[in-house]
């Protein structure tokens, strides 16, 4: 009875601390909205917005050349109420992964055709609509917060640290 009793409270506080653990692992990296209206189109960006807390964060923390899930926890979305072009890509109105390949001179970009993801361990290439490249902007100053804004003039900027990327939406 008492070995029950023992793995019934270990049991107990061993999910309480995995609770726990997840809640401060998301308000660390708390969820955030960009929203613009570009020619009438809704644009939609859901991500959550990892601090740097002293650390190095490309070719670091996120290494460079590899796909990030561009924030931190579920993959960051897009979402378009009316057929856009986002850098040089035409797509259709609906809901998509945004995820990035960081690099030292440029990034890549990618919108990819499946939205619910945790992070970009699935990644799946073949669902890709499509990838371009931007040129990285390095900033003077650092970005404590990772940071995606979208304006309506159609501009979207992400930044962390002190590398910022920028595309357009059309």
């Amino acid at each position: 009875m008492k070995n029950k009793l023992t793995i019934a409270t270990s049991f107990i506080i061993a999910c309480l601390i995995s609770t726990s653990s997840l809640y401060a692992q998301q308000k660390a990296s708390p969820p955030k909205v960009s929203k613009a209206t570009v020619n009438g189109n809704e644009i939609t960006i859901n991500y959550s917005s990892p601090s740097k807390k002293g650390r190095v964060i490309f070719g670091g923390l996120e290494p460079l050349g590899k796909v990030w899930r561009t924030g931190a926890n579920e993959a960051t979305t897009i979402e378009l109420s009316k057929d856009a072009k986002i850098g040089d890509l035409d797509v259709k109105a609906g809901k998509y992964a945004l995820f990035t390949i960081p690099n030292e001179k440029e990034w890549t970009i990618i919108i990819n055709s499946e939205p619910k993801q945790w992070g970009a361990y699935k990644y799946d290439k073949s669902k890709d609509v499509g990838r371009f490249n931007v040129p990285v902007i390095n900033l003077d100053e650092v970005v404590e917060s990772f940071v995606i804004d979208a304006t309506d003039s159609g501009k979207v900027s992400i930044a962390w640290d002190q590398t910022q990327v920028e595309f357009m939406i059309k």
